[in-house]
């Protein structure tokens, strides 16, 4: 695990009027800690990090829709556009653009990306080092 960033809350309000200054401020430095949030570094999939389920998959149409959502701004194509392209809704081109996936799945959001002229290419290998094995989707 990468190391762990710690992120101090806002300064807290001083209380007491009989300390010293050195007083007040080791006891606001102490409340602080107690509130800190502990940000920690990814280990590359955002959605295992936070334990939902399918983990792997979520962040297979996140790169997937991401690679979409380039290509319809490289178009310069309007919602509606892009869905007569995909032969979607023009809502179902909003949920797209806005990263709401539970609608699609990994095998139409691949069928997307090849209606708009770009091949899919699946690699299955071994893995490179002895870490565990993955799914990767490059955009290229």
């Amino acid at each position: 695990m990468g190391a762990p960033w710690i992120t101090l809350g806002d300064s807290i309000p001083e209380q007491g009027y009989n300390r010293s200054p050195s007083q007040k401020k080791r006891s606001a430095v102490s409340r602080q800690r107690r509130n800190a949030t502990v940000v920690v570094r990814s280990e590359g999939n955002v959605f295992r990090d936070l334990d939902t389920s399918k983990p792997v998959e979520k962040l297979t149409k996140v790169q997937l829709a991401m690679a979409i959502n380039r290509m319809v701004q490289e178009r310069k194509l309007t919602q509606g556009e892009a869905a007569r392209l995909l032969r979607i809704t023009q809502p179902k081109v909003s949920a797209l653009a806005n990263y709401r996936l539970g609608g699609f799945s990994v095998e139409r959001l691949m069928n997307f990306v090849t209606a708009f002229g770009r091949d899919v290419e699946i690699v299955i290998r071994r893995p490179r080092s002895h870490r565990a094995p993955k799914v990767h989707v490059t955009a290229a």
